[in-house]
């Protein structure tokens, strides 16, 4: 059975087929989805570009083929195309769980994310520029709201901009944190690449003997 909607975390549920989870945080219940806006799909969302503006409650969104929850432990479990679109961070991955606040503030506590991870995070310009986007690769990744921090292990990678950074090492941790910086503890290799200037602009033309 194919469910689209808002899910209320309260409720302890398993739902087969195309989920739409969306949690919001400092509130207590999600309404119900009847305006077009909760409507839309994942198809209608660009995982490269997570939305800079946190201004106001945070939404997540979660997007996957099954989910389970459990209320009491306010945990729930999301398998199969998941995706996760959320104001400090996008993600995709085969399997995610999610650990929400006890009490009123139901809001994201922690994620972890198993399988073909795939996490997106902006980087601001210092010169007021359009962001960098960090774009990292693991098998394995945990999102802290607590710190903003995105940890990746499961021989990790991660590219921001032109430049990749990949670990050498099963062991080796990459950590992306709220800002997009980027910060790795164990053995690791980094690519730096450079677009080849454009030699039409700079170039002229050989000058021409003048003539007797």
């Amino acid at each position: 059975m194919k469910l689209c909607g808002l899910i209320m975390f309260a409720l302890a549920i398993t739902v087969f087929g195309q989920t739409d989870v969306v949690t919001t945080a400092n509130a207590q219940t999600s309404k119900a989805s009847s305006s077009p806006k909760a409507k839309k799909t994942e198809g209608d969302k660009n995982l490269l570009a997570p939305d800079s503006k946190t201004e106001g409650p945070i939404t997540t969104e979660i997007y996957a083929d099954e989910a389970s929850f459990d209320s009491g432990k306010n945990v729930g479990v999301f398998t199969g195309h998941v995706k996760v679109f959320d104001p400090r961070f996008n993600l995709q991955s085969d399997k995610l769980t999610v650990y929400l606040h006890h009490g009123e503030d139901q809001g994201l506590e922690k994620a972890i994310a198993d399988g073909n991870v795939g996490v997106v995070r902006d980087r601001p310009d210092p010169n007021g520029g359009p962001p960098t986007h960090a774009v990292g690769r693991s098998e394995h990744a945990v999102y802290t709201a607590a710190d903003g921090n995105v940890e990746l292990t499961g021989t990790p990678k991660v590219q921001q901009g032109l430049n990749m950074h990949i670990a050498t090492s099963a062991e080796t941790v990459m950590v992306i944190n709220q800002d997009g910086h980027l910060n790795t503890h164990g053995p690791s290799r980094t690519e730096i690449r450079q677009e080849p200037k454009d030699e039409k602009a700079g170039s002229a033309s050989p000058a021409r003997s003048p003539k007797p």
